[in-house]
This record gives structure tokens, sequence and C-alpha cells, in this order.
């Protein structure tokens, strides 16, 4: 038989170390994919918590611990629901004229594609039209069971956001308390890595949270006043989207311009929605070259290819939670990881061990 070489024993021996920990991983991922509603449960009380923490540590200093957290948790629900409000008051008032507009708009289009470069027929458009209604008798049961369990859907986010708010409860409350409880339950040689590691994953984390929540706000004002002078009906619930589409880097905001754009070419015409697609240029580079960095220099510095391809791999993973999750999963890895090797790099060498005694022969010995 002859012999192995000694690269190909190499490869075989990283070849099964690659398995194994392929394997672990897979599994890990497995079980947290069957309780991933508790895992988002605990993200969202985390982003609450890195909300909320500055404004319940001042208001701590006047009133005790507990109505500090109380007054920061109902006083910022009270703000959401008001503004959810307000954009319900918006769409019911809008949507009369909303869906006038849209037929003229419609038409407008129709007439639009029928001129030159694209000198489409009305008997196509006409034939498209009765396509779609075709297809919508056809799967009327399909789409009634979509929207039946869409409603079930609804009723487990519920869940998952009640579970959210009575984490963040305690996060709120008595977080470094429970951390540090944790970390004493660990062997005393990896307490001191262990809260080195939660101190700068909750630091890069807290960072990235306020940043991305200053990205999202300057969007959502650009957006909502620019389509406000524009005219284009629901700016503020374009603006409202626009604000939450922006916690997913790179993508979320076109994707709602692209929204906006198709209610601005329905309802203004083309040249209005020409000049939103402007818009969309115009903040992606606001984005893109101004808030982005600087998010990414108060959490972490990552390469626009590494978010990119993180948001891409987390949508395919966990559809749009995952986008979401992805870049500060990243970051907090990256910064953990940096924290150790400087940690590591810093600590004082080991001193060299002691020579073992000679061992001495003889009558004597």
């Amino acid at each position: 038989m002859p012999p192995v070489s000694p690269f190909l024993r190499t490869a075989a021996s990283y070849a099964w170390r690659l398995l194994v920990v392929g394997g672990a991983v897979y599994a890990v991922f497995a079980v947290l994919g069957r309780f991933h509603e508790i895992g988002v449960a605990l993200f969202l009380g985390l982003v609450v918590t890195a909300l909320l923490s500055p404004l319940s540590r001042r208001l701590a200093r006047l009133v005790p611990r507990s109505m500090a957290v109380a007054v920061s948790l109902i006083g910022s629900a009270v703000l959401l629901m008001g503004v959810l409000a307000l954009v319900g008051e918006a769409v019911a008032g809008e949507s009369a004229r909303l869906v006038r507009e849209f037929r003229e708009g419609l038409v407008s289009i129709q007439e639009w594609l029928e001129r030159p470069p694209f000198r489409l027929g009305s008997e196509a458009l006409s034939d498209l039209q009765a396509r779609l209604g075709e297809y919508v008798s056809s799967h009327r049961s399909t789409l009634l069971n979509t929207a039946v369990s869409g409603a079930g859907q609804v009723v487990q986010w519920l869940t998952v956001l009640a579970l959210a708010v009575f984490s963040s409860v305690f996060f709120l409350h008595g977080g470094d308390r429970q951390w540090a409880w944790f970390c004493a339950q660990l062997p005393e040689a990896a307490r001191e890595r262990v809260g080195l590691a939660g101190r700068a994953a909750w630091r890069t984390f807290t960072g990235y949270t306020h940043g991305i929540l200053l990205v999202a706000a300057t969007n959502a004002i650009l957006v909502g006043v620019a389509l406000y002078f524009l005219g284009v009906p629901l700016a503020l619930p374009l603006a409202l989207l626009e604000f939450f589409a922006a916690f997913i880097p790179l993508i979320g905001s076109p994707v709602a311009l692209a929204i906006a754009t198709v209610v601005a070419l329905a309802s203004k015409g083309p040249f209005i929605a020409a000049v939103v697609l402007a818009l969309i240029v115009v903040i992606g580079q606001i984005e893109g070259h101004l808030l982005h960095p600087l998010v990414m220099s108060w959490a972490v510095a990552l390469h626009p290819l590494v978010v990119a391809v993180s948001v891409v791999a987390g949508a395919i993973a966990a559809g749009v939670v995952g986008a979401v999750v992805a870049v500060p999963l990243v970051s907090v890895t990256w910064s953990v990881r940096c924290a150790l090797r400087a940690h590591a790099a810093a600590a004082p060498p080991l001193p060299p061990p002691e020579p073992p005694p000679e061992v001495r022969s003889g009558p004597d010995g």
C-alpha cells in the first residue's frame, strides 16, 4: 500500500474537524429555529433596553428605580400609539381621495404605456387585467386561507411582543445584576474573559441601536418632507414605512422608496414619480456615505460588502427578521473578538515553568 502524502493526511484531519464543527453549528441553529420566537422576543427586549436605558437611568436619580422603568416604558408606549393613531387618521382622511387619484393614475399610466417608447396596445393591458382577475377568482380560497393564517401569525407576534416587553422590564430594572450573577456561576478562570466579552457586546449593540435609530429617523424626516411638498398622498404613512425599513441596512430604504414611487406614479404621474426616484438616489447617497459610517463608528467598523452579505444571508436564513438581526449580530461578534484579542495581547506573559528537580543517581540517590 503506497504511503499517504502529508498534504492529504493534513487535509483529511482538517476535513473531519470541519464536519464536526459544521454539524454542531447546524444542530445549534436547528434548535434555535424551533424556538426562534423566543429569540426574537429577547432581541426586541434588548433593543428596547438599549433605547430606554439612558432615560431610565436619568429618571432613577429622581424617583425609585421601579417607577423610572415604568415611566420609561409607559411613556414610550404612549408615544408609539400616538404616532400610529396619527398615521391611521391620515390614512382614513386621505383614503377617498387616494382611491380616486389611483383610478385616474391607472388610466394615465395605461395611456402612457400606449405611447412611445412602450407602444403597448390596449388589448394587452386589458388582457393583463383579465388575467389578474381570473387569478384572484381561481385562488380565492388560497388567499382566504393565507389571510386566516396571517391572522394567526398576528396573534403569535403579539405574544412575542408581550414577551419582549416583559423581558425588557427586567433588563431595565436589573440587567447589570443579572449579568453579574451569570458571570458568578462560571468557572473562576473564565469570569474575566466572559465579563469583558459581555461589556464589549453590550457597548457595540447599544451604539448600533442608537445609530440605526438616528439613520431611520433622518431618512423618515427627509422622505416625509419631500413627499409632502411634492403633493404625494399618504406622505406620513410612507415616511413611517421608511423609518421601519431603514432598520434593514442598504436594502430597506430603496424598497420603501420604491413603494413611494409607485404611489407617486399612480397618483401624480410620471414626472413626480421620476422626482421620487431621484430622491431614492439622493437619500441612498446620504445614508451610505454619511449616516452609516457614523453608525459604524459608534459600533464597529464593518466593510460595506460585509454588511451587504450579512443582510442577504440573514434574509435567506430567517426572512425579514434575519435581515434586521444580521448586522448587529455580526457587529457584536466582531467586537467581542477584537476585545478578547486585545485583552490577550495586553495580558502579562505567563512565568516560565520551573525546571524539574534533578534526578540523582548513585548510592545516595
